[in-house]
């Protein structure tokens, strides 16, 4: 089927020059093909987005509460829980009291939990392989650059404004 961006003048129904020459239409576009492909793809080997970021969290900074990995991955407190469970039940975590504040537990990766990651991995390269294709590999690694570098622009905390 042919996409409606790639279909002649002629019809009228070709998107506009100037939609398609806009970053913000264009990373809209790819944001919600990449986000169809990673969960489709997660989804066949039984796992989700948030499963990937708390066990690679947990593996790359050590264990932590659910506070701490919340804003380690930007998983909302309320959702982490579920996500805990859902990891807890297939023994890719567990829980344990925290030794300086019993009323909450600290959460650490399991030796499966660290199989499962390696296997996620490989799964995520693939998926993202699927979606850079159209790049060569030095392409793809400058995309990567220049998106970090404007998402940490827009993500630094931003200076107060001068009082008056």
């Amino acid at each position: 089927m042919t996409e409606v961006a790639d279909m002649p003048h002629d019809g009228g129904t070709r998107t506009p020059d100037r939609l398609r020459r806009l970053a913000s239409r264009l990373l809209s576009g790819v944001t919600a093909q990449s986000d169809r492909l990673i969960t489709e793809g997660l989804a066949q080997v039984d796992a989700r987005k948030w499963h990937y970021a708390v066990l690679a969290s947990l593996q790359e900074h050590g264990p932590g509460s659910q506070a701490t990995l919340s804003r380690r991955t930007g998983i909302y407190r309320s959702d982490m829980v579920g996500v805990l469970n859902e990891l807890a039940e297939r023994e890719l975590v567990e829980r344990a009291p925290d030794p300086d504040d019993r009323r909450r537990n600290v959460i650490t990766i399991t030796t499966q939990g660290r199989r499962h990651l390696r296997r996620l991995d490989k799964v995520l390269d693939d998926l993202h392989d699927e979606l850079l294709a159209p790049l060569t590999p030095a392409e793809r690694d400058q995309f990567v650059r220049l998106l970090t570098r404007v998402l940490d622009h827009h993500t630094r905390q931003a200076p107060h404004p001068p009082t008056s």
